[in-house]
């Protein structure tokens, strides 16, 4: 393991087959987000118990499946998506690193001991750690030690909100663990910049597809409850590709892509510049709950917040509406709560934040079962309403065009997004039950629906007979009243109209 680690010391002072129609016959070339090498990986929830009472962590593990030498960028969020701590790993051809969390948040190290530096002699597969030409891969004067004050500002800001440094105080909710995500980036050299830095486009970015990566949470367990004897869940992290990949950074290269994953975080003038998949808004998760069994659920949710990482953004992305939940038990029976995107908002109605786990029988989060049934599926609408900062789309000259964030209610009492685009979403589920003495735990992702160049999705409501939920259908290329990245329309053409009768 061969990794050297820049800490940021100074702290930052569409369904499975929707898809975009590619620019070429390149089948990668698509808005499905699969398990495959990647140049952005996404850490959708982390939980640390920076007490020592617990014990619980996040560990994360990143291979470079290339062999070439490769820099990952890692970025902490808070749950309000502000960046907080930045710092890079070292990766040799074919190199691998795992990271505790715990250790970068309670002890203050990323690599224990220190790490190593990036002259580290590499594999014999691998090439030169200077063999990568469009990466500047001198980290040998990459500290290891985060200073007691930098950790514990970290940590307050993951558990309490307040951001010191920053003068921030809204920049995430307040909760016991350090709650947040991760981004993972393949860049060009080892800086503390984030992706909220208009910089880091221009100057850091590349667009390799070369990283892998999975996580575990170390004493998991359902909802609020205290730790027992359930241990971790694991998952492969969100693994975001670039779409066409390749060139050095600030390069700019056309994409299908209508909108991408950093779309948001892109300076003016440079809007295209990123061309990372966009993901989804739409979920179906299947859940446990109750019997003999003692099983449970937990909905993991990461959601793109507002803004551009502002901590003004934070306090809003702290707490953002979802379009709807549905909940339906094994007889086919189903409940809802009204969306606020209807207009009128169920008090149950929640409120989330960019980073979120849940179990899914905390009815006030999510609509209660209509039975007694010890399982079913919840529907997730998880699209915040959008905004006009999501997407070059809705840009002129670099001045966002004002868009209406929802349409009145229609008889049937459906309503859709006219925002720019449906914000991005993602969930896992975290199975638990109890047979006997032995307790499992059991990871998944949830089947999104659609995929990230999909429309918005159509809100229910809870009037019947609203609109129809399930796959987007078709292939689906641009929502309406949009233009590609690379400025054409040309490649419009495509349906989100389902074939079945």
């Amino acid at each position: 393991m061969k990794t050297a680690l820049w800490l940021a010391a100074s702290l930052l002072l569409c369904t499975a087959a929707s898809a975009a129609v590619p620019s070429s016959i390149d089948n990668d070339d698509s808005c499905d987000i699969k398990v495959g090498p990647a140049a952005t990986l996404l850490l959708p929830y982390f939980a640390v118990d920076v007490s020592g009472t617990t014990g619980q962590t996040t560990l994360f593990t990143i291979t470079n499946v290339s062999h070439y030498p490769q820099i990952a960028h890692v970025t902490l969020w808070t749950d309000g998506a502000y960046p907080v701590l930045t710092f890079n790993l070292f990766l040799t051809g074919y190199d691998v690193q795992a990271i505790n969390l715990a250790d970068v948040l309670v002890r203050g190290v990323v690599a224990p001991p220190n790490g190593t530096a990036s002259a580290t002699t590499p594999g014999a597969l691998s090439t030169s750690s200077s063999g990568n030409l469009r990466a500047s891969l001198d980290c040998s004067a990459n500290p290891g030690q985060l200073p007691l004050s930098i950790v514990r500002a970290i940590t307050n800001a993951l558990t309490t909100g307040q951001y010191a440094p920053d003068s921030c105080i809204g920049a995430g909710n307040i909760h016991a663990l350090a709650i947040g995500y991760a981004t993972i980036d393949v860049v060009a050299s080892c800086t503390a910049r984030s992706p909220a830095d208009p910089a880091y486009y221009t100057n850091d970015l590349l667009f390799d597809n070369v990283l892998i990566a999975d996580y575990q949470q170390i004493g998991a367990y359902p909802g609020d409850r205290l730790p027992g004897a359930f241990d971790a869940a694991g998952n492969p992290m969100v693994h975001i590709r670039a779409v066409p990949e390749g060139g050095g950074a600030g390069s700019s290269v056309a994409t299908a892509l209508p909108y991408t994953f950093y779309d948001r975080y892109t300076p003016s003038g440079t809007r295209t510049i990123d061309r990372r998949q966009p993901l989804p808004s739409a979920f179906a998760a299947r859940f446990i709950r109750g019997g003999t069994s003692a099983f449970a659920t937990n909905f993991t949710i990461w959601r793109e917040g507002f803004g551009k990482g502002s901590c003004a953004d934070a306090t809003a992305s702290a707490r953002m509406p979802v379009g709807e939940f549905i909940c339906f038990d094994e007889h086919e029976n189903a409940s809802v709560f009204d969306s606020p995107l209807c207009g009128t908002c169920h008090p149950n109605q929640p409120m989330l934040p960019a980073a979120s786990s849940n179990e899914e029988s905390n009815n006030s989060f999510f609509p209660p079962e209509y039975g007694a049934d010890v399982g079913g599926w919840m529907y997730l609408n998880l699209n915040n309403g959008g905004s006009t900062t999501y997407s070059v789309t809705h840009e002129v000259n670099g001045v966002p065009v004002p868009t209406n964030g929802r349409t009145s209610l229609s008889p049937a009492g459906s309503t859709t997004t006219v925002g720019p685009r449906p914000s991005q979403n993602w969930v896992t589920i975290s199975l638990f039950g109890g047979i006997g003495v032995n307790q499992l735990t059991a990871e998944l992702d949830a089947a999104p629906l659609a995929n990230g160049c999909s429309a918005s999705v159509a809100v229910n409501g809870g009037v019947a007979p609203g609109p129809p939920i399930g796959p987007a259908g078709g292939v689906f290329v641009c929502p309406p009243g949009t233009t590609l990245t690379n400025g054409t329309t040309a490649l419009c053409t495509g349906t989100n109209v389902n074939p079945n009768p």
